[in-house]
């Protein structure tokens, strides 16, 4: 990175520290999904991506970038920037001065396991300072924070979304859910604003599919989360681009598939993309003359159209449809191949033949796709998805609402709860109150089978998660079924999960 960690910020942040009350020791903050307002989709999100944030922000780059560079560099660095751009003659550098001599950032952070599905308004971490001089480190990390977790919790949360349709519909169609995992192929990584939220993204993707083309997630979860470099943690297959269709000419499409199936790969499995031209040409005229070729490779053929609307080319235009238009691809490719029918009465493609569609597909077309191969008799399991940016970029923070707010401040000794709840706002921006603990439901009635709940916010989901604010430091009592659980603490990661954890996590959910 460009900036040194030590100026990753708003500019805004650096005035904050002079601006608290005078008599101010702590500052406690909490990240919270506010609105699902942008996402009907979804009234929860899968907790992701803070492992990520500590590891590389607050102790790979703030040691690299601060603690080991001479603080008379970093002095250096800092006054002449804050001088040639707030226009100040004299820099205040005390605090840094004394955070480098202090040697660690003296946070605690708290916070649901990794891959946890909070509801609505539900805190899913809380960040404080643990030494009084250093009250204004809470919320100066707050953009840094913001900007790198957002996007992988987001991306989590659609995965999961798409997770989610693909295992009913695989269960409908064929009495299982094998294969899933690979049935939702990470695309996106072209379309997204850089390799960075490519990887982060692509990390959240990874929570709920192994199928990706992202190789930048694979080494993400692998750095971050304990993942191995192999196909149990992301995988994918040989594929053409357009232009290795072109460079062939549109006269040799035909030999150009042949010369694919019978010289490059013999055996195992491709995918190649079959619209540069004539795609049900392909379909009809192509696939029949080279049946015999793929039906005795030891191996699969994936067909990949890349334009059109999604469902009518997989699915057909109607439901008893003559014409390859009409059909679709997966019933075409079913009328030249042929397949098996299952104990649940729908059609599987022969082993030999597939198909991934990957251009445009969002959430609703999946359904939509799904659906529409359920009501021909077709298992959901013979398209696979390539999910691209048109899913995974197409979400801001605001998609969930996710922000950083202090909720609990102590002055003069003094423990004050701070609230924001704008009258111009629909409830929207309302804060949490003081401090706050999240509580299972199955674990308070587990030990108090007559606790009264009306005393929790989040009774209206169905999900697991229930909490309280209001609170200060000495109410200790709820700590005892407090889920957000200590991470990390001045300096030290104290939690390090895995991959196939979280998505543990994410099944049993």
């Amino acid at each position: 990175m460009i900036t040194p960690i030590y100026l990753s910020a708003d500019f805004y942040k650096l005035s904050h520290r002079e601006q608290y009350p005078q008599g101010t020791t702590t500052v406690y903050s909490t990240l919270t999904p506010r609105s699902n307002k942008y996402a009907p989709w979804s009234d929860e999100v899968v907790f992701f991506g803070l492992q990520y944030f500590i590891k590389e922000y607050l102790i790979e780059r703030f040691n690299k970038e601060f603690f080991e560079v001479p603080i008379d560099d970093v002095v250096a660095l800092y006054t002449s920037f804050i001088q040639n751009t707030l226009g100040k003659e004299t820099v205040e550098v005390d605090h840094l001065v004394k955070l480098h001599e202090l040697g660690y950032l003296p946070l605690k952070i708290k916070a649901l396991p990794e891959g946890t599905l909070a509801p609505m308004r539900c805190p899913v971490m809380t960040i404080e300072n643990t030494h009084p001089d250093f009250f204004w480190l809470t919320n100066f990390i707050e953009t840094i924070l913001s900007t790198t977790i957002w996007q992988p919790i987001t991306s989590a949360t659609l995965a999961y979304q798409y997770r989610k349709v693909l295992d009913d519909y695989a269960l409908k169609t064929t009495g299982s859910t094998d294969g899933v995992e690979f049935q939702g192929h990470d695309f996106s990584l072209r379309g997204m604003s850089s390799e960075q939220s490519g990887m982060a993204s692509g990390m959240g993707h990874l929570t709920s599919f192994q199928g990706t083309d992202t190789i930048p997630a694979i080494f993400g979860v692998h750095k971050y989360y304990n993942a191995p470099l192999d196909f149990t943690t992301g995988a994918s297959i040989s594929a053409t681009e357009h232009s290795v269709m072109c460079a062939y000419g549109q006269t040799d499409e035909l030999e150009l598939f042949k010369h694919l199936l019978v010289d490059v790969y013999p055996t195992g499995l491709f995918s190649v993309v079959s619209d540069t031209w004539d795609f049900w040409k392909v379909v009809t005229e192509y696939l029949p003359a080279l049946k015999d070729i793929i039906m005795n490779r030891d191996g699969k053929l994936v067909i990949r159209p890349d334009s059109g609307d999604p469902v009518d080319i997989v699915t057909g235009t109607s439901a008893n449809g003559n014409t390859p238009e009409e059909k679709g691809l997966i019933e075409c490719l079913w009328d030249i191949f042929g397949g098996t029918i299952n104990d649940q009465g729908y059609k599987v493609l022969d082993p030999h033949i597939g198909a991934i569609y990957g251009d445009s597909i969002n959430l609703d077309r999946a359904k939509a796709i799904s659906e529409r191969l359920e009501q021909k008799g077709f298992a959901t399991t013979n398209i696979v998805y390539g999910i691209g940016s048109f899913s995974y970029q197409y979400h801001t923070r605001d998609t969930f609402g996710f922000a950083v707010k202090a909720t609990a401040a102590t002055v003069n000794g003094e423990e004050r709860m701070l609230f924001k709840d704008p009258k111009t706002d629909d409830g929207t921006k309302r804060s949490q109150r003081g401090r706050v603990v999240v509580a299972r439901k199955s674990d308070v009635l587990a030990e108090n089978p007559d606790f009264d709940f009306t005393k929790l916010t989040g009774n209206q989901s169905d999900n697991n998660l229930l909490w309280k604010d209001g609170l200060y430091e000495a109410e200790e009592h709820y700590s005892d079924w407090d889920a957000l659980q200590p991470v990390f603490l001045n300096g030290r990661l104290l939690v390090d999960e895995s991959l196939e954890t979280i998505r543990k996590r994410i099944k049993l959910a």
